[in-house]
């Protein structure tokens, strides 16, 4: 038993930590205390497996994984940053002001609150990212006009549920930021290849709407007359939009001549500023130059997106990191609470607290996980997940597909931090060794985990709607009429259809990766591509006219030294600087041999001959600055250098030596034996005495 213990001790792990978990215990502590208790009795039982590899000084790491692995991440830095930005939109009344003035602009379609509250879900995802906050806002202020008018209990409560869980795929998501600190990828590769998929998927929900108001239309009735009070006008926010699109063409052909990037930014922002600017004098001083549904569409409309280019422009192009775009955003959310007036310090206080409570909820999950994954680690689990996967059949769709199902049952009973710290570093280094795209891999995850939030029985988007819907009869304090409470089973069923939708959205991406692969920077091909390096020296050596560098030619072996010297095709005389040899250096000698006088100056004059084929060069040696080294007998009396004792060559064969009369014409070498030099000692092979010290003169 103990033997069948110590060779599965990490899924007797893994059981144990789902079965606590399901209990109800806090995750982080289950976490640590699990991590823990598994470590003493791994060290116990190491010694009756191979598979277990813990003992007591591992614990020592633990601290440098807190302080190094968690509290120096500065990718986490964007999470209180985000959050901080969506709790000040959230209690500044942005949310309010969108869903009645979209509501109202939408208002004349059938099923237009419903396509308000998806298009203003959106929005709030891409601006707060907090899912409770946005799903509290549209409960509280749309599902009592919806219910006000008609609407079906069922299909209001779903899209509610569906649009607030948005801020889960819709950069930038507090789901994404893990996820890309989990996987060991960029935030901002995560955000762009989110971005279709999340465009898709909200395309989708309006398709099901649409749906919805043809096969049903009394499920989604459009407002009556009476209640649209910011009347028509649509004509001319028509026209206000083409203004502003000439405005901003006009603005971007200017710009083209004037900043090297980004004219058809530069060109936009000036388009949304002056239709803003137009509206807001037009409000002031009550000019007839627009309609009130225009002007209240242009003045609440422009600050979020504005706010959305504030953060996510910036970090599409390049221009701040994801960190420092959530600074940005968070300083942008308190500028439009100043403009409305509604800044205060009550409001500062909620904001702090409720960021600091949720960052240190995460931060304490991932202290939690990294005492678990230590021990996991050290009893091999990583490597029995990864076998488990990767033998999955069907390869790497098989693979997507049962880890695609795993997930979404997991998601029944797990949060989404619980499962991004927790399973996802378990999948990630089989999808890796797979040859799955981690930031494709990390988006459909996050499509599949924000299922998490809706379907029942543990999804907290549910219960973040049941907590503000009516649970009693009320009258409405518009139409005085009786309404009926919404039940927790119409909230659950109508979360189901947008359920299937998102699980067809994993299908999709899945089927069509290009949609979240885009986020790759397409390279030119290396055929388009044309380096031209200019030579340096005055040779065009080598074949085929490229450039020398200033060194002898390919095409035969390098003279170093002689000036000129050929042996290769397109090699050129007074190769090098001042014709210092073939590295623009002055030359090496050996005995028995005299430098080779230098040719070609500065102005290029001077005559060099190559040498006959098989010699140029055969006995040179490079100079590297130095002067001449001469090996053998010192100088005779006049400065004349001793020719070397013994019975070799004068010069080594296939050595050049100057003409008689130093025009540094180079003629081939002879053979010639010479008497050896008085006093001279032993020759060395070669023509060296090496009794006599070496020259340096």
């Amino acid at each position: 038993m103990i033997q069948f213990i110590a060779h599965n001790l990490a899924p007797i792990m893994f059981a144990t930590l789902v079965v606590v978990l399901l209990l109800g215990y806090p995750v982080a502590f289950a976490l640590a205390s699990i991590g823990l208790a598994f470590f003493v009795i791994g060290v116990e039982l190491a010694p009756l497996s191979n598979d277990i590899n813990l003992f007591w000084p591992l614990l020592g790491a633990l601290p440098d994984r807190f302080f190094g692995g968690v509290m120096s991440n500065d990718t986490l830095l964007a999470i209180p940053f985000f959050t901080f930005m969506g709790l000040i939109l959230e209690r500044s009344g942005m949310a309010e002001d969108l869903l009645e003035t979209v509501g109202q602009l939408f208002g004349p379609l059938r099923g237009g609150l419903a396509y308000a509250v998806i298009f203003v879900g959106a929005l709030l995802a891409a601006t707060t990212g907090v899912v409770a906050a946005s799903v509290i806002a549209m409960g509280l202020i749309s599902l009592p006009i919806m219910l006000r008018y008609g609407y079906d209990r069922r299909l209001a409560s779903g899209v509610i549920v569906a649009s607030g869980t948005l801020a889960q795929i819709v950069p930038p998501s507090l789901v994404l930021i893990v996820l890309a600190d989990q996987l060991g990828r960029s935030v901002g590769d995560m955000y762009s290849g989110a971005l279709v998929p999340a465009l898709v998927l909200t395309g989708l929900y309006l398709v099901y709407i649409f749906g919805m108001t043809m096969l049903r239309a009394r499920s989604a009735p459009a407002l009556p007359p009476e209640a649209r009070t910011l009347g028509g006008g649509v004509t001319s926010l028509i026209l206000s939009i083409v203004a502003a699109l000439a405005i901003s063409y006009a603005a971007t052909l200017y710009f083209e001549g004037e900043v090297q990037q980004g004219a058809g930014i530069w060109g936009a922002v000036v388009g949304v500023v002056a239709i803003y600017t137009v509206a807001v004098l037009n409000k002031a001083l009550k000019l007839p130059l627009l309609s009130y549904l225009t002007q209240q569409v242009i003045i609440v409309m422009i600050p979020p997106l504005a706010l959305i280019f504030l953060v996510l422009g910036t970090i599409f192009l390049g221009v701040a990191t994801p960190t420092e775009g959530g600074a940005m955003g968070a300083v942008g959310a308190l500028i439009l609470a100043f403009g409305k007036r509604k800044l205060n310090t009550a409001l500062m206080v909620q904001a702090m607290e409720a960021t600091t409570k949720l960052s240190a909820f995460v931060l304490f999950i991932l202290i939690g996980a990294r005492v678990f994954s230590l021990t996991f680690y050290g009893v091999n689990g990583h490597v029995w997940v990864e076998e488990l996967l990767t033998s999955v059949p069907g390869g790497e769709t098989g693979f997507l597909i049962v880890v695609n199902i795993l997930v979404f049952f997991l998601a029944f009973f797990l949060d989404f931090f619980e499962l991004a710290f927790i399973i996802v570093p378990l999948l990630a280094p089989a999808a890796d060794k797979l040859g799955i795209d981690l930031i494709w891999f990390g988006v459909l995850l996050g499509i599949n985990m924000q299922t998490s939030f809706m379907h029942p029985p543990f999804g907290f988007a549910l219960f973040y709607l049941r907590s503000v819907a009516a649970r009693v009869p009320y009258l409405d304090r518009i139409t005085g009429k009786r309404m009926e409470p919404v039940t927790t089973g119409q909230i659950y069923w109508g979360a189901v259809p947008f359920v299937c939708i998102q699980i067809v959205m994993v299908g999709l991406t899945i089927a069509f990766p290009g949609m979240v692969m885009r986020y790759k920077a397409e390279a030119p091909p290396p055929s388009t591509q044309d380096f031209k390096v200019p030579g340096f020296g005055s040779g065009n050596g080598g074949t085929g006219g490229a450039p020398s560098f200033g060194l002898p030619p390919l095409g035969g072996r390098p003279s170093f030294g002689q000036s000129g010297s050929g042996g290769g095709a397109g090699g050129s005389a007074g190769s090098g600087a001042s014709g210092n040899g073939g590295f623009g250096l002055p030359p090496l000698s050996f005995p028995g041999s005299q430098p080779a006088p230098q040719t070609g100056g500065a102005g290029g004059q001077g005559s060099a001959q190559p040498a006959p084929a098989g010699q140029s060069g055969a006995g040179q040696a490079p100079a590297f600055g130095l002067p001449p080294l001469q090996l053998g007998n010192p100088p005779a009396a006049g400065g004349t250098p001793a020719p070397a004792a013994g019975s070799g060559n004068a010069a080594p064969s296939g050595a050049s030596e100057p003409d008689g009369n130093g025009s540094g014409t180079a003629q081939p070498a002879q053979r010639t034996s010479q008497p050896p030099a008085s006093g001279s000692g032993n020759a060395a092979p070669g023509g060296i005495d090496l009794s006599q010290p070496p020259s340096f003169n």
